[in-house]
């Protein structure tokens, strides 16, 4: 089953400093029917003004995975640990109760991300800072349970693999877990099943893909897209 979630849908947000759409419950925008989905608890597309920051704050124990989209980042946390991410980077935080994160746009452009809180494994513990570069591959792997692939390792059983196609290509990708999400980054596309109609999916589009095998992905301009495999533990 796949169960589209447009951007349309989302929650939205205007700080003046901070624009942001919320795939899930985040801040203000609460909907009890979408607390997250498996292990994904939030899915945020947010621009942050050139100097602007989020100023040091606790999480709960999850994993937070940004992707720079444009512009660029830093990351600093309360142990000294710093970090710069330029557009198409990701950084992945291992959240841990009592230490603080910043995080702050230093350019004099915009930085648009997405970012992603997975929850994690109680038995798990991982380094504390993760980072790569953008892979320009069709497909390639950027967060696993196993670090597999060179990619960066989390504290869940959940893949998540990026996607870049070029107009017309298609991929055929098998599921890795019961329950998937499929974000939009840009362009546009069709998502399939073996057997069943065609979604097209917009930039900022989202798909929930329930007990599949596998689905196809045509991007019918030159698209991007996360798949995020999810199988709780």
């Amino acid at each position: 089953m796949i169960t589209p979630r447009t951007a349309g849908q989302c929650g939205q947000a205007d700080y003046g400093w901070l624009q942001a759409r919320y795939t899930f419950s985040f801040g203000h925008y609460f909907d009890p029917e979408l607390l997250g989905f498996d292990a994904l608890r939030v899915l945020n597309q947010e621009l942050i003004t050139a100097g602007a920051a989020f100023q040091p704050r606790t999480y709960p124990r999850v994993d937070i995975l940004n992707i720079v989209l444009q512009g660029q980042a830093e990351y600093r946390d309360s142990e000294g640990r710093h970090l710069h991410a330029g557009c198409g980077d990701a950084v992945l935080l291992s959240a841990q109760p009592g230490i603080s994160y910043s995080e702050h746009n230093p350019g004099q452009t915009p930085l648009t991300r997405l970012q992603l809180w997975l929850d994690v494994c109680p038995s798990r513990d991982n380094p504390p800072i993760q980072h790569i570069g953008r892979s320009h591959e069709s497909l390639s792997l950027m967060a696993s349970p196993d670090g597999a692939n060179g990619s960066m390792q989390l504290r869940q059983q959940a893949w998540i693999r990026h996607v870049d196609l070029p107009a017309g290509e298609q991929l055929t990708l098998p599921l890795l877990a019961n329950n998937a999400y499929l974000q939009s980054i840009n362009g546009r596309m069709d998502i399939q099943r073996q057997t069943a109609d065609t979604l097209h999916l917009d930039c900022g589009d989202g798909a929930f893909i329930q007990q599949e095998s596998s689905v196809i992905i045509r991007a019918v301009t030159a698209a991007r897209a996360l798949l995020i495999d999810l199988a709780r533990q």
